[in-house]
């Protein structure tokens, strides 16, 4: 070999050396998020005047902190349950009340999110307030948590009723270090603030007391779940019987379809 090529084969090598390294170093291309479908909108574009109170951002939810995929306060649902809501809230504005959404669409990776929460049995600082009853063991047996939600499929939704004029909103507090914890069932003056009216126990209480029809709830309580229950139903939507928050818009748009697009403007923004 001669040295010529001996020099070229040389540079050869250390060229392609370089081009490995640089691949190697070079960032991952990040991947592009998932996108709404079309027919999902912002609740807020189709009626404004609901409150959205989306806990999941906040540090006031059983987790204890931000979920994973809420990047912004918004409610994202399907197109018919949004216009569905919008016609409850105007019937119920006529009567004095407002509609009150906790939670709309969710994506899968905060149901992950929650999965990994579950197992974690060292994770207790917020059984206090939404399962002082239930030992975290059991959730999954007991069906307070699961892989899979139905929220995650867009028609679904977590709400409440305020009585008009509403107060103003509360802050979301952190559970850890803060004040002690109330049970979700106690009386409402002693739960964590809500500006909504008293359905005998808090959101996302993980307790029988939670179911729509127990009856031991009574009176104003039973009341108000009733009011909220008849007027959704009235317009098809469909209660989850052991949450008096939980309802789901029928027919659902995507019956088998689990999204996992971020709950943000962006997700719903540059549709095809």
């Amino acid at each position: 070999m001669t040295r010529l090529s001996t020099a070229v084969r040389g540079l050869a090598v250390t060229v392609a050396a370089l081009l490995a390294a640089t691949a190697a170093s070079a960032p991952a291309r990040a991947k592009p998020e998932p996108k709404a479908p079309r027919d999902f909108v912002a609740l807020n574009s189709v009626d404004p005047t609901i409150i959205e109170e989306i806990r999941y951002l906040t540090p006031h939810n059983f987790v204890g902190g931000p979920v994973d995929g809420y990047r912004q306060s918004l409610c994202i649902l399907t197109r018919p349950a949004a216009r569905a809501l919008h016609t409850a809230q105007r019937a119920l504005l006529r009567r004095g009340y407002s509609l009150k959404v906790y939670d709309c669409y969710r994506p899968q990776r905060a149901v992950d999110h929650f999965v990994r929460w579950a197992k974690d049995l060292d994770d207790q600082r917020t059984k206090a307030e939404f399962y002082p009853n239930v030992d975290k063991s059991r959730l999954f047996a007991d069906g307070y948590i699961a892989e899979k939600s139905g929220h995650s499929r867009g028609s679904t939704v977590d709400l409440t009723l305020v009585k008009l004029p509403a107060g103003p909103a509360r802050p979301a507090t952190p559970h850890h270090p803060g004040p002690p914890l109330t049970p979700c069932f106690a009386p409402q003056d002693e739960r964590s603030p809500d500006t909504s009216v008293d359905m005998g126990t808090g959101y996302d209480c993980f307790d029988t007391l939670s179911h729509t029809l127990d009856p031991r709830i009574r009176g104003e309580q039973r009341a108000n779940r009733l009011l909220l229950k008849n007027t959704l139903e009235g317009l098809g939507f469909v209660n989850l019987a052991e949450e008096w928050w939980h309802y789901t818009f029928e027919p659902e748009s995507y019956p088998d379809t689990y999204f996992d697009f971020p709950v943000s403007h962006r997700s719903l923004a540059g549709r095809r």
